[in-house]
């Protein structure tokens, strides 16, 4: 009796044994879960728009087309293409009557410090007015400049300074 036992117990060792040797090859290995590889193509833009939560900064973004408009040297008024830009703003504001916004003023390098804030303020009041005018409560939306301190594009050349006179309109995450 005692070989007996002796001999099954070293059977189920073999058999523990050979089945802890097998390895699978890379073609026994089933492919990895969809989530882990890439897609095939970026999604689009309208999948954006699709995907944005309504009422959130991603979908403004993609409703209005640009939080940015842009202004001329030494100036704060607003041009026809600012305001094709603030009218898409204020269609998606109309709809999110909840929604509050901030307007950025900027500038670019060029002139003093106190200069700049305050041509900073003047565009953002700008960009407010047009808001305003067009029938978007103005206790909704608050002005802060930041002159010439948060430039949108780096360098001293027309191109970098014409990205840097803008208005922003910021609305929550």
């Amino acid at each position: 009796m005692r070989k007996t036992t002796r001999t099954v117990m070293v059977t189920a060792a073999l058999i523990a044994l050979a089945a802890c040797s097998k390895k699978p090859k890379p073609a026994d290995l089933p492919p990895p879960p969809p989530s882990e590889t890439m897609p095939a193509t970026p999604p689009s833009s309208s999948n954006v728009a699709e995907t944005a939560v309504p009422g959130s900064r991603a979908d403004f973004l993609a409703q209005a087309g640009s939080d940015t408009v842009l202004f001329a040297t030494d100036s704060y008024d607003v041009d026809s293409q600012a305001q094709s830009i603030l009218t898409a703003q204020v269609a998606w504001l109309r709809k999110f009557p909840n929604v509050r916004a901030t307007i950025e003023g900027h500038c670019d390098e060029r002139g003093t410090r106190e200069y700049n804030l305050a041509l900073g303020e003047r565009r953002a009041q700008s960009a407010k007015a047009f808001l305003v005018n067009a029938g978007i409560d103005a206790s909704r939306l608050t002005v802060i400049s930041y002159g010439k301190e948060r430039p949108a594009a780096q360098g001293s050349d027309e191109s970098a300074w014409a990205q840097n006179r803008r208005a922003v309109t910021v609305v929550p995450q």
